[in-house]
């Protein structure tokens, strides 16, 4: 089975890979050349950095949608955020406690669970997310940024939900190597998703199983691999705080920007066997993640273990209902 397989999974790493590699470049080119242009840094921090952090599940998305294999592109907005939580924080806790006494951090917990909320609502209503429903989710997500701009606009700079874009700020002007980076991310973005979507949709094929099991676990994995490295960089630094709002802000995102998005670009239809144990894994990650916030208590050790046994128990789960046990 492994040799029969082994070409999908190369494919799908090379995607991903490419995927992640042209985000950042996306994101950089255009930091720059928004810089040059004497566009204020808060309005970049909350469109060009908060959408082009989000490019490759957003790409990979619409690309799923378009191509008619639904499973991969809400198994990788769910599996993201089961990640995000469970593996992106859990691991680093262990490490080092992640603090939730970030100042504005609660009213971002409380816009997570509205949209988690939403995402379910979409799922055991019409189970789907079309036209409407897409765009209702793309107007909260343009509604969000737009209330943090206001906030920002009067003093309230420091949101937890930017921090992650103070790496991409020293860039500016526009010179061959921000037309390079452009171009780079714009051409590599598709090429990305196409690898990732067209081996993903084979893979689970030749496996035999459901295409949410693909994004679930590869896509949604390999997409949260940054913001791993960030919250591991982090904690081994000591600064946790400036973690967990990133994380927070992406699984807005994914909700808001990619699930809108996917609604958009045709109609994402959710699998029955995704409402018994996905949904309500995502579900109780968001509650128990937005309890530590709202309580302001601190992902410490033992729940870093917990977080992370959590998500390696669920990917266990996912293994046993695909039959690989």
């Amino acid at each position: 089975m492994l040799p029969e397989i082994a070409p999908q999974i190369a494919f799908i790493i090379l995607g991903l890979a490419i995927l992640l590699i042209a985000g950042d470049l996306l994101v950089r080119g255009a930091v720059s050349l928004a810089a040059a242009l004497k566009i204020p840094a808060l309005l970049v921090s909350l469109t060009i950095v908060a959408f082009g952090t989000s490019a490759p599940e957003l790409v990979v998305t619409v690309q799923a949608v378009i191509s008619g294999n639904d499973g991969i592109a809400l198994g990788n907005i769910i599996g993201s955020n089961i990640a995000n939580i469970f593996l992106v924080l859990g691991l680093p806790a262990i490490i080092y406690p992640v603090t939730t006494h970030v100042i504005g951090l609660r009213r971002h917990a409380v816009t997570m669970l509205i949209a988690t909320a939403a995402f379910l609502a979409a799922a055991y209503g019409p189970g789907e997310i079309g036209t409407r429903i897409g765009g209702a989710l793309f107007l909260c997500i343009l509604l969000y940024v737009a209330y943090m701009w206001v906030r920002a606009s009067k003093g309230a700079a420091d949101d937890p939900v930017l921090d992650e874009v103070e790496e991409y700020q020293a860039a500016a002007g526009v010179n061959l190597k921000t037309i390079g980076f452009l171009a780079a991310g714009l051409i590599g973005l598709p090429i990305g998703a196409h690898l990732l979507v067209s081996n993903g949709a084979e893979l689970a094929m030749g496996l035999g199983v459901r295409e949410e099991l693909i994004g679930l676990t590869l896509v949604a994995f390999g997409t949260s691999l940054p913001e791993l490295a960030t919250v591991f960089a982090a904690a081994l630094h000591k600064k946790s705080d400036v973690a967990i709002g990133g994380v927070i802000g992406s699984n807005i995102f994914n909700i808001f920007a990619v699930g809108g998005a996917a609604g958009l670009a045709g109609t994402a239809v959710f699998d029955p066997q995704s409402l018994t144990l996905d949904l309500p894994v995502m579900a109780i990650a968001a509650i128990v993640l937005s309890a530590f916030v709202l309580t302001r208590k601190d992902i410490g050790r033992v729940a870093g273990l917990i977080f992370t046994g959590a998500y390696i128990g669920f990917i266990l789960m996912l293994a046993e209902n695909a039959g690989a046990f």
